[in-house]
């Protein structure tokens, strides 16, 4: 906060304005900035600049940490994040980012809405309406992000002076939490439910409504999350794509419902590097990350039972009789990916390439890099041959809440207030039996819900908002909030043995991919140590997670020392 509150959105302004003049040069003034609506305008779009808003590990932030890499679901190697590894505290980068950026917002906001009430007789009765429900958006988002991490947060409307900055203190998150509402409120009531093409596109009435829904949801407040989930689907504007395969790579399509626009020929792009990190190794990419085994474990089979339990499982065959999802979330062994064969299987020193007509060297397989992939499977999902192959100029657009969410929230909440009837199992049914290709309706085609038992819903909807939303940002959120983090981030990481032990022990036995079933608990959680006691597999990490204190962030050390009415969080 502090003296950045009050400089940092004339840096942001540049990125929008050809030419400032200061007066005095050695002062910042806002005052000349805002003598016109067009000011008032670009005081808006900076608002909502990506640092702001990027969503998941497809995006442009600075950041090496990525809200899927402090999950279960993700495998970075033998490498750990600093939420994985139990070290997060007050001097961490990541929890000073977070922090900074959102109150960076947050003071903008409040400059924003200060001048804009100067101008207000000035401007136009509804558009004066849609300046203020954008501005208190962006405000309530910023806010709702502070209090999931943080918990009890400093909270003020208006512009800070430098001495108010050192002197604020903490406000109970449930107050702030009731403030964040009636800003989304007004933005509801005030933003249109869409824009026309010539228009720039705004966050809407549906977004309003559905974040408002998910800042309820990581606040367990099941009534706003039934309520306002339910507001946005009675809106009609949203549906689920046809194909679970163009969720990520669709460009304003009717799922989203918001989302960060990308172009390539204005060069907003996914970061090359971060790109080049998701790709296979044979067309190029680094395969820096990939999904953890925890993930590919916890995909149901075709009807509908876990791994360990449905007799259509086989872990010489993993991909065989999976949920759809699994396959276009993981990259299935044999099949073309990036104009080429992927294929990890330690035997395979050539794989066939689509895009050179022969077989090429495999660097996919443990045979020619000890830096393929540490357990075999890599991401496939969002990453298509069409705008991925020997390019990394991406630039689907960044997705932050689309309708399959709003449509597993509203669910969600409607199991946990036990009001159970047939709009719940239809949510749930419309998601899943998109990723079969089918309507919900059809009496076949998918393993479709019917189960009316609270407890056996609540895993059902666990179950399947992590096999729908995997690599989109959500996992991190749904285990803080079902208070299963210290179960799941205290489990090791594994991977495949080492060459020559993989051959020996796995691949000459016949026992290649998966050498046994794991069990699988209510959570979905694969039990690997067995396999593992056995020699079987390698540990690759193992991850720590402190309950005392790791369902809250620490708040920046720099803010406890300067400012003595900001206390840290227990524990750190």
């Amino acid at each position: 906060m502090k003296i950045k509150i009050i400089i940092v959105f004339i840096g942001l302004a540049l990125l929008s304005c050809n030419k400032l003049d200061l007066n005095p040069l050695t002062r910042v003034s806002t005052d000349n900035l805002y003598t016109s609506e067009s000011g008032i305008v670009n005081g808006i779009n900076n608002l909502y600049v990506a640092s702001y808003w990027c969503s998941s590990v497809l995006d442009d932030k600075s950041s090496s940490e990525y809200p899927d890499s402090w999950t279960d679901d993700w495998t970075n190697r033998n490498l750990l994040s600093v939420v994985t590894d139990g070290s997060l505290n007050g001097q961490s980068g990541i929890a000073s980012q977070n922090w900074n950026l959102r109150y960076e917002c947050i003071a903008n906001a409040n400059i924003v809405s200060e001048y804009l009430e100067k101008l207000s007789s000035e401007i136009e009765d509804k558009k004066l309406e849609k300046y203020r429900a954008l501005v208190k958006f962006a405000r309530a988002y910023q806010y709702s992000l502070l209090i999931f991490y943080y918990g009890d947060v400093p909270y003020y409307e208006k512009v800070l002076s430098i001495d108010d900055a050192f002197t604020i203190g903490r406000t109970k998150k449930e107050e702030i939490l009731k403030s964040i509402y009636a800003d989304l409120d007004y933005a509801a009531a005030n933003l249109p439910p869409s824009y026309t093409s010539s228009e720039l596109k705004y966050p809407t009435k549906g977004a309003a409504l559905a974040i408002k829904a998910r800042v309820a949801l990581h606040m367990n407040d099941w009534k706003v999350v039934r309520d306002a989930s339910k507001a946005c689907m009675e809106l009609k504007v949203y549906e689920l794509l046809p194909d679970f395969n163009d969720v990520l790579t669709n460009k304003k399509s009717a799922e989203n419902i918001l989302a960060r626009p990308r172009s390539a020929p204005l060069n907003v792009i996914i970061n090359a590097t971060k790109a080049n990190q998701l790709r296979t190794r044979t067309p190029g990419g680094t395969d820096f990350h990939s999904p953890s085994w925890d993930l590919f474990c916890a995909f149901l089979c075709t009807d509908g039972l876990p791994i360990d339990k449905s007799p259509l499982y086989n872990a010489r065959r993993p991909f065989d009789n999976r949920d759809p999802r699994c396959a276009a979330t993981i990259t299935e062994f044999g099949t073309r990916h990036l104009g080429v064969v992927y294929e990890p299987h330690p035997d395979s020193a050539t794989v066939f390439s689509y895009t050179a007509g022969t077989q090429v060297k495999n660097n996919d397989s443990k045979i020619n890099t000890q830096w393929a992939s540490f357990n075999g499977i890599v991401w496939n999902k969002g990453i298509t041959e069409q705008t991925w192959l020997n390019t990394t100029t991406v630039d689907p657009d960044d997705i932050l809440l689309r309708y399959a969410d709003v449509l597993l929230m509203y669910a969600e909440a409607k199991i946990e207030l036990n009001e159970i009837d047939q709009s719940v199992l239809d949510a749930i049914n419309m998601v899943r039996a998109r990723a079969y290709g089918v309507n919900y309706n059809s009496i076949d085609g998918y393993p479709k819900v019917t189960l009316t038992n609270r407890e056996n819903l609540r895993k059902i909807i666990r179950i399947e908002r992590r096999m729908e939303f995997a690599l989109e940002s959500l996992r991190y959120y749904d285990i803080i909030r079902w208070k299963i983090a210290d179960k799941v981030l205290n489990k090791p990481i594994y991977g495949l043995l080492d060459i020559n032990e993989l051959r020996a022990k796995i691949v000459k036995p016949g026992l290649w991919f998966f050498p046994a079933i794991p069990t699988i608990d209510d959570d979905g959680v694969a039990n690997f140590k067995p396999m593992y006691e056995n020699g079987l597999i390698k540990l690759l990490a193992n991850r720590v997670f402190d309950p005392s204190k790791q369902y809250l962030w620490p708040i920046p050390t720099s803010e406890v020392q300067i400012n003595p009415n900001i206390k840290q969080n227990d524990n750190y």
